[in-house]
């Protein structure tokens, strides 16, 4: 058992909705692991941030992705800051693996002010220009492919996503 795709990306760049697009279309189960995590916590990730620390969640973000890895045969989206652990990292290998990839201005519009986002404390801007500037080549090691997203729709990065994943499948099957 293996996701059909994952996706990877900063926040913002609209994996989740992209996620629920494509299982759409090729009628399979959504994960994400974010979510994954607040239900078993029965709390919000801001609240996990603030009651137990980065170092907590993020022991709760590897183990989550490790599951959702081993577990899910549909569309996969991770958090993301999951790609900071090498171990999961190293987990996404052999995984077809799709990168996000969005802009600063169009990050700071999609994320707002950054309510419910722990790692957004302060000024938002540079906060998401930091984060970008820090996740994006742990990004691009894990993708086998990436997509733009800026001034695009979720509709868009979706189909520009299933052509690149099927058409990886088709290569692989030689059908």
């Amino acid at each position: 058992m293996s996701p059909r795709v994952v996706l990877v990306g900063p926040m913002g760049a609209g994996k989740t909705t992209v996620a629920q697009l494509l299982a759409a279309r090729w009628g399979l189960p959504v994960r994400d692991t974010d979510q994954d995590i607040e239900a078993a916590e029965r709390r919000e990730i801001s609240e996990i941030f603030v009651d137990d620390g980065e170092d907590h969640f993020r022991e709760l973000e590897r183990a989550a992705v490790a599951a959702a890895l081993a577990e899910h045969d549909g569309v996969l989206a991770l958090g993301g800051g999951a790609v900071l652990d090498p171990g999961t990292r190293e987990l996404l290998a052999g995984h077809r693996v799709v990168f996000l990839h969005v802009g600063l201005s169009d990050a700071v519009k999609r994320v707002g002010l950054g309510v419910g986002r722990p790692l957004l404390l302060g000024n938002v801007r540079s906060r998401v220009k930091a984060l970008l500037d820090e996740r994006q080549p742990l990004y691009s090691s894990v993708a086998s492919a990436t997509v733009e997203t800026d001034g695009r729709t979720p509709e868009e990065v979706a189909e520009e996503v299933a052509r690149a994943v099927e058409t990886s499948q088709t290569r692989e099957t030689g059908t």
